[in-house]
């Protein structure tokens, strides 16, 4: 998985931005939104404020009200009138090239609205820590699609904080972190836990043990994640706990690449077990102190969750106690 993939395209229904007629409900919004400018588009293409009321279902002196009241606001006229018929001035025709731009965006964007919080093919923007994406995440969304297949996911990998902002920017509906979050503005569930464990090259002293209190590590080079990572963070407690500060040799990104660092000699660490065994390490059970973290799912309070929102939601709340192992 990469930083950020959109795992299925948007897909937008053409239609053009000059047929300003209400047979659509998207064509409603846009009316209900910019009322003026779709009037003036529509007196503009028929030419004739009659037929443009009538069209329109509006009444004929409201759409002329609008029109004069759109000039006035402009402070420039946009039509020359002759009876119940009118033509575009040259400011009018100017004008309308880019009315007709916006009522399409307008119409775009309701279109993209709609089909994000469509029940059946809506979208969830879902973030996830690095060590979730090899396996976890893609059993979650597995399992999840076997009964929504048409819902589309944005996923973004990051750490913790980078998340945290996420939901609180938009960018994000739901996320998978560690630690579980505890903040005024959001809403954080504990759905389960998974053990940590000393990592250390195969050749080292402590190689061919099965368990290991933390504080035999004391005077071991370590390879972490960077500062502001959950597991950098749980790493740094549990160093604390067990009497000592970590000397650390490397700051990265990604577990697996501290794994690799700790197999080619440069340190131990303190990771989540891999998804696939990797060649050149020891794993140790770390007795003392207590060596885990929890995973949690977080939301901003108070946001309103769309159907597909809530349907991943509902699913992962439903697997806690067994979020890692299914």
């Amino acid at each position: 998985m990469h930083g950020n993939v959109i795992i299925v395209p948007m897909v937008h229904q053409q239609r053009s931005a000059a047929r300003l007629s209400p047979s659509s409900d998207t064509e409603d919004i846009v009316t209900a939104l910019a009322p003026r400018l779709s009037y003036f588009a529509g007196v503009a293409r028929t030419e004739h404020v009659t037929r443009a009321a009538q069209e329109m279902q509006v009444p004929q002196s409201t759409l002329s009200r609008a029109m004069v009241r759109l000039e006035q606001d402009l402070g420039v006229e946009l039509f020359a009138r002759r009876g119940r018929s009118v033509s575009l001035t040259p400011a009018g025709r100017k004008f309308l090239v880019s009315v007709e731009r916006a009522l399409g965006e307008i119409e775009r964007a309701a279109d993209e609205v709609r089909a994000d919080a469509d029940p059946a093919t809506g979208k969830v923007a879902f973030g996830f820590l690095h060590t979730m994406g090899a396996e976890t995440v893609p059993g979650l969304l597995h399992a999840f699609r076997a009964d929504h297949p048409r819902v589309r996911f944005t996923l973004v990998q990051n750490y913790g904080e980078a998340m945290i902002e996420g939901l609180r920017s938009g960018e994000l509906d739901l996320c998978l972190t560690s630690p579980v979050p505890d903040a005024p503005d959001l809403v954080a569930r504990r759905l389960d836990e998974q053990k940590l464990r000393l990592v250390v090259p195969a050749d080292h002293r402590l190689a061919t043990r099965r368990r290991v209190r933390l504080a035999e590590a004391a005077d071991e080079t370590f390879v972490t994640l960077e500062p502001g990572y959950g597991l950098r963070r749980i790493t740094d407690d549990l160093c604390e706990q067990a009497g000592f500060r970590p000397r650390i040799a490397f700051e990265g990104e990604e577990a697996e690449t501290l794994r690799g660092l700790v197999a080619a000699g440069l340190g131990v660490a303190l990771l989540p077990p891999p998804a696939v065994p990797r060649p050149g390490v020891a794993e140790l059970t770390v007795t003392s102190p207590r060596a885990a973290r929890e995973i949690g799912v977080a939301w901003l309070d108070g946001h309103p969750d769309t159907p597909p929102v809530a349907a991943f939601k509902k699913f992962l709340l439903a697997r806690k106690g067994n979020l890692l192992s299914g």
